[in-house]
């Protein structure tokens, strides 16, 4: 399966039978299993978060909802009781309580493709939503951490513990390491265990505390958008001379693609311009969706952008 692309391009993954069973186990015990469950599904198939939940659903011998991401029809669906389980990512969550939605009816909907917000997480409480952060990614079949429905109240950022047979720790870095029946063998060490790239923290009870991309990749919407890939493409226009991309917070993708760029001495180009120059070479959650325009851009000494200087940290 493809991952959303953390290093930039897409990679595959390849994942055992053994791994999504595990998976399937440990969410499974995490979140609970009733017959009568109905699963609603409008994360894309060809990630592993629409995935997983087609394929833990066959193992359980319950039944999915297969529907398009559309706040109106999903409402409708929940409202009338047709699905017990939700998968979102924070975007699809804010959406779909702007629309109004009766999200106290499902007994878990579960919150992940990146850090969820607090106050997100507060307002989907406060509306009566069991909500249940989670930590996971492509090459550990999807779930890694989840806490429990009903226990984001008291644990603000946390993401929970590791479900079983899953081990978590952090490294001298500060980066999240993952080891386990779970783990894609192929992504695993030497010594069983995966650098994920993200960075983290773990409190004295065991809960992980996800705090973003080591490497500063944007996490947009639950779409992972690689700076450099999209700096890439805007060197390739002919008044581009410089460029850097950044996260900004956004109110309705928590993290918006933005970019700065110093034009070549003598060239023009508009932003509209250089939006669709990007448009026809990106896939669209990593088109930039607000270009600057500056003299300059901040380097080291030895030549190296200096990031930190640019954005929303």
């Amino acid at each position: 399966i493809h991952t959303s692309g953390t290093g930039g391009r897409a990679s595959v993954v390849e994942l055992t039978y053994a791994n999504h069973i595990w998976s399937a186990v440990g969410s499974g015990l995490r979140i609970g299993i009733d017959p009568a469950d109905r699963w609603l599904c409008c994360l894309p198939l060809h990630h592993i978060g629409g995935l997983a939940i087609l394929l833990r659903s066959v193992l359980y011998g319950t039944a999915v909802v297969l529907e398009r991401f559309d706040p109106a029809a999903l409402v409708e669906a929940v409202r009338t009781g047709a699905v017990t389980l939700v998968s979102l990512v924070p975007t699809m969550l804010e959406r779909l309580l702007d629309a109004g939605a009766d999200l106290d009816r499902p007994r878990c909907v579960l919150l992940g493709g990146g850090p969820a917000p607090r106050a997100l997480v507060e307002r989907a409480l406060d509306a009566g939503v069991m909500v249940a952060p989670t930590y996971g990614f492509t090459e550990a079949a999807s779930q890694v951490t989840t806490l429990p429905p009903g226990e984001a109240r008291g644990r603000p950022g946390s993401a929970g513990t590791p479900l079983m047979p899953t081990e978590v720790r952090i490294d001298d870095e500060g980066v999240i390491l993952v080891r386990g029946a779970t783990v894609a063998p192929a992504e695993a060490g030497p010594d069983g265990w995966l650098r994920t790239g993200d960075l983290g923290q773990i409190d004295d009870e065991g809960h992980l505390h996800p705090l973003g991309r080591a490497d500063g990749v944007i996490v947009s919407g639950g779409e992972n958008v690689s700076p450099e890939e999209v700096e890439q493409v805007l060197l390739a226009h002919a008044a581009v001379a410089d460029a850097v991309v950044v996260g900004s917070q956004d109110p309705e993708w928590q993290w918006a693609v933005s970019a700065t760029v110093v034009l070549a001495d003598g060239a023009q180009a508009s932003e509209s311009e250089l939006r669709e120059f990007c448009r026809r070479r990106l896939a669209s959650f990593k088109v930039p969706k607000a270009i600057g325009f500056a003299a300059g851009l901040p380097r080291s000494e030895e030549g190296k952008l200096l990031r930190h200087r640019l954005g929303d940290d």
